[in-house]
């Protein structure tokens, strides 16, 4: 089975990505910042990591940045989601080591075929 870890700031959104993915057959860890994520990520290897780009204490651009210098992390795609899609703060995600980059608001349509295309 493979482990998704999501990190957002917002219950909603951690909410939304779970009842997303659930019932797909993958087991979700969710995080509430950065720090959260980071730490859970640090513990047990996830297959995939799905993340905001703004919450406190470490966002998702540096989250990045910081699961890519762990050896565990160097091959597993990192998705960020936002609200922001600027050229320029996606190409700081590429530049980040980020895999994808998603725009907010969310649905099952765009996030399912993401995440089957980057986990098989």
């Amino acid at each position: 089975m493979k482990r998704i870890l999501i990190a957002d700031d917002q219950l909603v959104m951690r909410n939304m990505f779970k009842s997303i993915l659930a019932g797909q057959g993958y087991e979700l860890a969710l995080a509430v910042d950065g720090n959260d994520a980071l730490d859970r990520a640090k513990g047990t290897v996830f297959d995939m990591v799905i993340t905001d780009l703004y919450m406190p204490h470490l966002d998702g651009i540096n989250l990045t940045k910081k699961l890519r210098s762990l050896q565990a992390y160097q091959g597993k795609p990192i998705l960020i989601v936002s609200t922001e899609g600027a050229t320029k703060k996606k190409a700081e995600g590429k530049a980040a080591g980020a895999t994808g980059w998603i725009v907010k608001p969310v649905s099952s349509d765009v996030l399912l075929p993401v995440v089957k295309k980057l986990l098989d």
